[in-house]
């Protein structure tokens, strides 16, 4: 099907990835291990045991994957920044080489005429840290600043814009209550701790940034998700709505946004915490002015009430999960452009903010074959992840058009790459990755994106 949906003069397009997601080299040049080596290396915590060891050996490869960019034309790249490669004990000394291996990366990018987008701290947070507590311990709201501070002392002389933190609902909830992502553990009070935790690094931090960078773009990126109940709900559904949306959303749009955590979230999980975690002055710090919000989207989320039910996030007891509604992905999440639309929408009124779409995409079960028009030539027919692609941009479209100020949209992902607790076994590429030989292949649906974005060059 064609598209010929087109944005407003100056949106940006580009592509996002991760640093443990990517890199490899985990052993090299000073870098020390991270939660994720030590979660990845533990039995049963990753499909077929994958680690990050060598993933995409972007490490290695830095200026082929650039050419790969300038190839689809991205006007941006989003990419993290490792902390165990710059303070590889988490505190005190930096490391020059780990900081070297960002500078080049910075100025590869500028050379070929792509805006870098640095995101702070995506999820590998130094295992030295974790053994001092991590993200439980509140001195890590200071290392996390002083951490900042090195990175943007060294790049802020080229980087512009700045993300903290990456889905710090995925490295407090996630994390800490529901167990999946590293460090694993399953305790919904920690997890509380955790996610103010992580917002107060936020806030510690945005005021850093902006002395070392005169004139810096400063943001965090959510993945808030539109949340829906049954179709005739009664007045338990209704709540049940309203507590899952607060586990959600509302424990981050609400200290950032708000300088207060939401209606009856305190209460709700007055059972598993006294709260003595939020002191005074921590939602003023938290709710530091920034410049814009990033928004990573994927799938809608159903629930309703039902007694009984056991829910690890926290505050939501008695709140069942729904199963998606098809079509869904391989990664068995419902596509919905308009739950998309809705919280893009949501996001904006939320925070008063610019927005940028930071990631969005889907997986599927890709399959590299040979071009019978040129048997040299080897493409990935990925019609789905295409389709995908066009029913999201429509939809962002769409919410500009009802008010959202977003400025851009970052395919997820530039490259298929370690997918966390399900290792190598999806793929999110636009860009297809052979890990036994690291050749990398643009499927079709990056053909597309490359079409779209010199669409609007025009």
């Amino acid at each position: 099907m064609a598209f010929d949906t087109t944005f407003p003069d100056g949106f940006l397009w580009g592509a996002a990835t991760a640093s443990y997601q990517i890199e490899g080299a985990v052993a090299e040049d000073g870098r020390l291990p991270s939660i994720w080596d030590t979660f990845s290396q533990t039995p049963g915590r990753t499909v077929d045991g994958d680690t990050g060891e060598i993933a995409c050996d972007h490490y290695h490869r830095v200026p082929q994957d650039v050419a790969l960019m300038r190839e689809l034309g991205l006007d941006a790249y989003r990419f993290s920044v490792a902390w165990p490669r710059i303070v590889p004990t988490g505190t005190g000394a930096t490391n020059d080489a780990g900081l070297d291996f960002y500078d080049r990366l910075v100025d590869t990018l500028l050379d070929n005429g792509i805006r870098p987008f640095v995101t702070l701290y995506h999820w590998d947070l130094p295992q030295a840290l974790d053994d001092k507590g991590g993200w439980l311990n509140r001195d890590v709201a200071q290392w996390f600043a002083d951490y900042a501070s090195a990175v943007t002392g060294r790049l802020g002389d080229r980087v512009t814009n700045w993300t903290t933190l990456n889905e710090p609902w995925c490295s407090s909830i996630l994390s800490y209550a529901i167990g999946e992502h590293a460090p694993g553990h399953t305790d919904p009070a920690e997890s509380l701790v955790a996610a103010h935790h992580l917002l107060l690094a936020h806030g510690t931090a945005v005021p850093v940034i902006r002395e070392n960078v005169p004139g810096a773009e400063v943001s965090i990126t959510l993945n808030p998700t539109q949340v829906w109940g049954p179709d005739q709900p009664d007045e338990r559904d209704v709540d049940a709505v309203r507590r899952a949306d607060n586990a959600l959303n509302g424990i981050f749009f609400g200290p950032l946004f708000h300088a207060a955590y939401p209606g009856g979230f305190l209460e709700d999980t007055a059972h598993l915490t006294d709260h003595a975690h939020i002191r005074d002055g921590d939602l003023a710090t938290i709710s530091a002015p920034l410049d814009n919000l990033g928004v990573n989207n994927y799938f809608p989320t159903r629930v309703r009430h039902k007694e009984g039910a056991t829910n690890p996030m926290p505050g939501c007891d008695g709140v069942e999960a729904v199963a998606p509604h098809p079509p869904l992905t391989d990664m068995g999440w419902e596509i919905s452009p308009q739950g998309f639309h809705d919280i893009l929408l949501r996001s904006a009124e939320e925070s008063s903010l610019p927005i940028y779409v930071t990631e969005n995409g889907s997986a599927w079960p890709d399959v590299v074959e040979t071009d019978p028009a040129d048997p040299e030539r080897k493409v990935v027919r990925d019609g789905e992840r295409t389709a995908y692609l066009h029913g999201h941009l429509r939809a962002a479209r769409e919410a500009i058009d009802d008010g959202a100020d977003l400025r851009g949209y970052f395919a997820w992902s530039l490259m298929d790459n370690f997918e966390w607790a399900f290792g190598y076994s999806k793929r999110f590429g636009i860009v297809h990755v052979d890990y036994d030989t690291q050749e990398r292949t643009i499927k079709d649906s990056g053909r597309e994106y490359a079409r779209i974005i010199a669409a609007h060059r025009r």
